[in-house]
């Protein structure tokens, strides 16, 4: 089989790609072509074809591209291509090699087994040089787009880090025992493919430590320890603690010449490979942790999709041992303060939209982002989507003063940015509008769910009064409305700058025993002008007149409020259809018929 390697003028401008005869290969500078090469300029965006055969390469420039391919010095248009044949264009080599499988050697020559103690004992001639290879790697790693990428750039480190290697392969163990390479680098690819020693790498890999084998390359009864009888030596190292998926890095090259002592003996392992192996281990050290932190990096980002940023901090905090630590998300039984937020009139547009469910689709998404990004933006957890409703809660993981005002702060921002977006022309939301439900109490959050599968979110009593208070909403004619402990928590330190309630009625919702007083959340009078506090105190007065069963009163109170205002209706009505009198059971409570 095979390979097409690419190499730029820099040491990461590097990779390499099995060409499966009979295929064509476009390369180019564009990202979609099969052979993408970014960095060099003189390609055009569709610059060759590579037809590829059993034993060669057919190679065409595209009509058009601006720049030649370059053949042994001499332009060409077109060029059939043999293993250890190349062409260049500007200043980057694509050199076609054969491709092949790992050996299977079993005789050892003799075997070297490096505990950490005793690699801590030996000394580097070149320090200054290799600090500065390895000052290098966390970069290398991090700027790496895909593994394959990654390989690369560790490989073309290690050939820089130790120059006598010939030879550098990521190797790794599969669930069956069988050693691959899904990446390798030779010095000099013109000299063909390299395939590691598969009981090398198993000794190592099973053993999780380094294993350096030596051998003498002149003896054909140990040739057919890799595919060319020209390594004297090789060792593998392991990369991650036990317990991880084994891989690890394997490199191969020639001992000095004399280390070797009669025909059919091997000197001990020199001073320099052993040198190596540590570098090597430290290599493997520095590639472990930029993994964990990648992965801890990738929990992270899907965390970010529910917890805010001070929970994620604290996340970090708690994961600086390496894995992360989710003893943090655990559930408890904490005091919380719970948002429920759901679109007005759902139902009819997903009917109206039947024929363009992909378009309702992005609106409701964009709804929902709305929601999210102002509970994430005051410090919420966010926790289900349930179809067009988004729940939010405060007060865990960490239990805060703040979070019931945390909660009625993303409400009123929710509010705001829905009527912000009725106000323009054509806008996808344009005729959205929201009902929010905000209650405060006892709840179980954190991670809750099955074996299988497992959300955070917070479970209790207080969520479904906080549903229910969304769902009065409707029947109220309000955005937002608050239970009683939320509402004397806001009214004692929300200032009046930030919001503002009003007292609504006393209800007793349907399937609940114990009647509460609901409250209206409202943007502060500069906000929202329409609604002054005279009105409020107003509209207050004529509640407390309503309950005590004083309907003339309260009817005075209510007809006193701006024909604008939609909440005065609920209790309008009830009074006039009883002539503004009390019944003679009147204990002040309104009862609910439905959810």
């Amino acid at each position: 089989m095979l390979q097409l390697v690419v190499q730029g003028p820099e040491p990461p401008q590097r990779w390499r790609q099995v060409l499966l005869p009979g295929r064509t290969y476009t390369l180019g500078r564009d990202p979609s072509v099969d052979l993408p090469v970014p960095w060099e300029n003189s390609l055009s965006r569709r610059h060759a074809s590579l037809i590829s055969g059993r034993s060669s390469v057919n190679v065409q420039q595209v009509p058009g591209a601006a720049n030649s391919m370059f053949v042994q010095g001499e332009p060409q248009a077109a060029c059939e291509l043999a293993p250890g044949e190349y062409f260049v264009v500007g200043s980057t080599r694509f050199l076609l090699v054969e491709a092949d499988a790992s050996s299977t050697a079993n005789d050892v020559v003799e075997e070297v087994t490096f505990t950490r103690q005793q690699l801590q004992q030996v000394r580097y001639r070149d320090a200054d040089r290799r600090i500065e290879v390895l000052s290098r790697l966390p970069d290398l790693i991090s700027g790496a787009v895909s593994d394959k990428e990654m390989h690369g750039r560790l490989a073309a480190m290690l050939l820089s880090g130790i120059p006598h290697a010939d030879a550098i392969a990521m190797v790794k163990l599969t669930d069956d025992d069988r050693v691959v390479s899904p990446y390798w680098e030779r010095r000099r690819e013109a000299e063909g493919a390299f395939r590691p020693s598969a009981r090398l790498v198993t000794d190592a890999l099973r053993a999780r430590q380094s294993v350096l084998h030596v051998w003498e390359s002149s003896n054909p009864a140990h040739a057919n320890y890799t595919i060319s009888a020209d390594f004297d030596w090789a060792f593998c190292t392991p990369v991650g603690p036990a317990g991880e998926r084994a891989w690890g890095l394997y490199v191969a090259g020639q001992l000095p010449r004399g280390t070797a002592s009669m025909p059919g003996q091997v000197a001990p392992a020199p001073a320099q490979l052993q040198a190596d192996v540590k570098f090597t281990e430290l290599v493997a050290d520095v590639v472990a942790s930029a993994r964990r932190l990648q992965s801890l990096e990738g929990n992270l980002s899907v965390l970010r999709q529910f917890l805010s940023p001070p929970i994620l901090t604290a996340l970090e905090h708690a994961s600086q041992g390496g894995g992360l630590d989710d003893d943090l998300l655990m559930p408890r039984e904490c005091n919380v303060t719970v948002l429920f937020c759901d679109l007005r009139g759902f139902s009819r547009k997903a009917e109206e939209s039947a024929g363009n469910l992909p378009d309702l689709l992005e609106r409701v998404s964009a709804a929902l982002e709305i929601m999210t990004r102002e509970i994430l933006h005051r410090g919420g957890v966010t926790g289900d989507f349930l179809g067009d409703a988004s729940l939010g809660f405060w007060g865990w993981p960490f239990s805060s003063e703040e979070a019931p005002l945390n909660a009625c702060r993303a409400a009123l921002g929710i509010r705001r940015k829905f009527a912000e977006t009725a106000q323009i022309a054509g806008h996808p939301l344009q005729n959205f509008t929201v009902g929010i439900g905000v209650a405060h109490g006892r709840a179980m959050a954190g991670k809750i769910g099955t074996r299988d599968r497992v959300t955070v979110t917070v479970f209790g009593p207080v969520v479904n009064l906080t549903s229910r208070l969304e769902g009065m909403t409707k029947l109220l004619n309000v955005p937002i409305l608050l239970d009683e402990d939320t509402a004397a928590i806001v009214r004692a330190k929300l200032g009046d700058h930030e919001g503002r309630t009003r007292r609504l009625g006393k209800v007793l919702p349907y399937g609940l025993e114990r009647p509460l007083m609901v409250s209206e959340l409202l943007p502060p009078v500069a906000e929202f002008p329409e609604l002054t506090d005279e009105h409020l105190r107003m509209y207050e007065t004529g509640v407390e007149h309503f309950v005590a069963g004083r309907w003339e009163e309260a009817y005075r109170c209510l007809h006193a409020m701006p024909p604008t205002d939609r909440a005065q209706d609920f209790l309008a009505l009830r009074i006039a259809q009883n002539n503004r009198s009390a019944p003679r059971d009147w204990d002040g409570v309104i009862r609910l018929p439905s959810k």
